[in-house]
């Protein structure tokens, strides 16, 4: 059996981010979250997200002008950072991610806690961008660098995802001073916080 699909990448492209932007109602966003919006409906499928989505003033900003200086982007899973185009970034920014440094689930174990939370530890996030698309530990573990003192990153894009502890930990940095992009409740994941960074990262679907 044949079947009548499209077969043209760049009609698939443009034809799916025409549907999201039908689909999804941007009103209650500010202008300059539109493209990030658009991106990650059209990374979950789901137009409702926009509803959940919040945004700090001026993190978009920060983000993109952080990007484009160089920054490199810490990821809190191999997931995230494998997602991320390398191609959009402005400045062949650097994506680190040390869930698998050999120093890490050593220090797990003296710290009595996560792998994502200890290879935050090796984190010089200061001034950077950070994806966070899995674990919560990785993200209530920043935000006490945070508060102990740490320079804060740029920007911190918090898509854990979950049902212990994601929406503690993305209302915590909800509740923080430091710039950021988060979807309230349960849903996130990998997926989202990839693309968050590809839309930050380059604006061609808005």
């Amino acid at each position: 059996m044949a079947f009548d699909y499209l077969r043209d990448p760049q009609a698939i492209y443009a034809e799916s981010f025409r549907q999201v932007r039908l689909a999804t109602d941007l009103s209650a966003l500010p202008s300059a979250a539109h493209a990030l919006a658009l991106r990650l409906v059209h990374a979950c499928g789901e137009p409702g997200i926009v509803t959940d989505l919040r945004i700090s003033c001026g993190a978009v900003e920060a983000a993109k002008a952080a990007l484009k200086s160089g920054a490199p982007v810490y990821a809190d899973c191999e997931m995230v950072a494998s997602g991320i185009t390398r191609a959009r970034l402005p400045a062949r920014n650097e994506i680190r991610c040390t869930l698998n440094d050999p120093r890490t689930a050593p220090l797990a174990r003296t710290l009595a806690t996560t792998r994502s939370a200890a290879a935050v530890e090796f984190w010089d996030s200061a001034g950077t961008i950070v994806a966070i698309g899995n674990a919560p530990t990785a993200l209530f573990h920043l935000l006490e660098h945070i508060e102990k003192g740490a320079p804060p990153p740029a920007c911190v894009l918090g898509f854990c995802v979950g049902f212990v502890g994601a929406a503690e930990a993305k209302a915590a940095l909800a509740a923080s001073d430091v710039p950021f992009a988060t979807l309230a409740g349960r849903r996130g994941g990998s997926a989202l916080a990839a693309a968050a960074v590809n839309a930050l990262a380059s604006e061609s679907e808005a």
